[in-house]
């Protein structure tokens, strides 16, 4: 079996020594193997700063948006293909469609947006400002690209979608990219990068691949550079402390754990629009990817007195979501990624139901790393399912007596996560969560009887919005349409004669 291969310095190459055996999740079968040895990444580091920053640079924001359609192009016309070889990673039909379309998706909104930009290569933050008293003496504030490079750290759920969301705000930035995916779900991230290749649509020097895990990977970073993580908590502060990190003060953003809610409110009736909004969403939110999304809804409040609706209500609609083989038709949730992850949710699950009770489990196969879509009871002021995400199909139930305060406080025991929910029509009560929760989340979802049949649901992440959150979430923010440029970017303000400033930015600072 021949390993997957790396692309640096625009050619491909192939890594030596042992190889890191990548399986298939439904059958346990190997299906690849990557090897990482042998790797000269400080050439590669060196020929992104030297060729593809100029190249990109050189480009205006017109033509990077053009070079971005190409990509979500190449990726749109091998959908087919690439749901094909995603099933390595265990994903259904539906939710490989979710990854790809999610990929080509967000490439188009950006090319959209850098159309909108012009020909300009500068951003304009606000208008010019006198200096003191002086009306031809001013300031102004502007964005321009850094000369680094963005290092892009992806996890295993999102192969394409996480790879393509990162990618797309750092060309449009006018930043070079080394990605590199998960081992786990390599395969359809490298035969995405081996398309953009065959097409010849990148600039030289605009993207390195690096697969599996080499140790070095962040040794090389400066001053300039900008690294975006998405994992964990604990290797989002490992690569936080990293010396060459820490030495070059480098830009760091982390996407990591979130322990995200749904809160049903109390003005909520069984069998509403927005009672009806809420189950199906959350449904969704516990089984699509089997569970393995950072959006993923781990937490649902309910008051008391719904206690029996909700339940039931879940209940049934959980027990249409068939588990087993992503190949066959009518199959809802394919296996997690790998066994170590099936090991790891059946660990976090073991330590949820010793602090609650099982209200519910589907059944799953006995062979592959299948785990079965769960539901469980546990009491609001148990420290665990606050503190441990089981990155799964698992949701634990938290009864509350329907007070916004109080439920404010119990999500916000969970310490930062990217996205909560609430169901609800009173407003009043939707004020108080809604404030009470936006200091703790990086985006609120409110459903209301007006946009129960227009909503996508919590867990889409949209690339006009800002996808991150604060505290356990890591602390950070991507996308957001033209926020997410800021990353890669330097805010820096030019002070001079109010005529000339003109001259050398994009518009007037009129």
């Amino acid at each position: 079996m021949e390993p997957l291969r790396h692309y640096l310095e625009d050619r491909w190459v192939a890594g030596e020594g042992e190889s890191i055996p990548v399986h298939d999740a439904t059958t346990g079968d190997i299906v690849a193997a990557v090897c990482h040895g042998g790797l000269d990444l400080a050439a590669a580091y060196t020929h992104a700063r030297a060729v593809g920053g100029p190249a990109l640079r050189e480009l205006s924001f017109a033509q990077r948006a053009a070079v971005l359609k190409k990509l979500s192009v190449v990726i749109h016309e091998n959908r087919e293909s690439l749901i094909d070889v995603s099933r390595q990673g265990g994903t259904t039909r539906g939710d490989a469609k979710f990854d790809i379309d999610g990929a080509s998706g967000t490439l188009s909104y950006y090319a959209w947006l850098g159309r909108g930009l012009g020909d300009g290569r500068v951003l304009l933050d606000g208008d010019a400002e006198p200096v003191l008293r002086s009306k031809r003496f001013v300031a102004q504030h502007v964005w321009v690209s850094r000369h680094g490079v963005g290092v892009h750290i992806n996890a295993y759920n999102f192969p394409a979608w996480g790879m393509a969301e990162k990618l797309a705000v750092a060309l449009l930035a006018g930043v070079p990219v080394i990605t590199k995916p998960a081992p786990a779900t390599a395969p359809l991230a490298t035969r995405i990068v081996e398309l953009w290749v065959e097409a010849g649509v990148l600039p030289p020097g605009a993207l390195a691949l690096v697969n599996g895990e080499p140790r070095t990977l962040l040794d090389h970073v400066g001053p300039q550079d900008a690294v975006a993580f998405t994992g964990s908590a604990e290797t989002g502060r490992l690569i936080r402390s990293h010396p060459a990190v820490v030495r070059h003060a480098t830009r760091v953003n982390v996407e990591a754990d979130s322990v995200n809610a749904a809160v049903v409110g109390p003005d909520v009736e069984p069998g509403s629009d927005v009672f009806w909004m809420f189950v199906n969403q959350t449904a969704t939110e516990i089984t699509q990817k089997a569970g393995q999304k950072c959006t993923a809804t781990r937490r649902v409040l309910v008051p008391e007195s719904l206690r029996e609706a909700v339940v039931e209500a879940l209940v049934e609609r959980l027990s249409t979501s068939t588990v087993g083989d992503p190949a066959e038709k009518g199959t809802r949730v394919g296996p997690v990624v790998d066994a170590a992850a099936q090991r790891r949710v059946q660990e976090g699950l073991a330590t949820l139901e010793a602090a609650g009770t099982r209200l519910w489990s589907g059944e799953a196969p006995s062979e592959g790393a299948f785990v079965a879509p769960t539901l469980l009871e546990v009491a609001s002021d148990t420290a665990v399912v606050h503190e441990r995400e089981v990155f799964g199909p698992v949701a634990c139930l938290l009864l509350y007596s329907g007070s916004a305060e109080e439920a404010v406080q119990i999500v916000a025991r969970g310490g930062g996560g990217l996205v909560c929910s609430l169901y609800s029509d009173d407003r009043q009560w939707a004020e108080s969560v809604v404030l009470g929760l936006a200091p703790w989340h990086g985006r609120i979802h409110w459903g209301s009887k007006r946009v129960h049949d227009q909503s996508p649901g919590p867990g889409v992440v949209l690339p006009a919005l800002v996808h991150g959150g604060p505290g356990r979430a890591g602390g950070g923010e991507e996308l957001g349409g033209l926020r997410g440029l800021q990353l890669y970017q330097q805010r820096t303000v030019i002070q001079g004669d109010r005529g000339l400033l003109p001259r050398i930015l994009p518009v007037s600072t009129e």
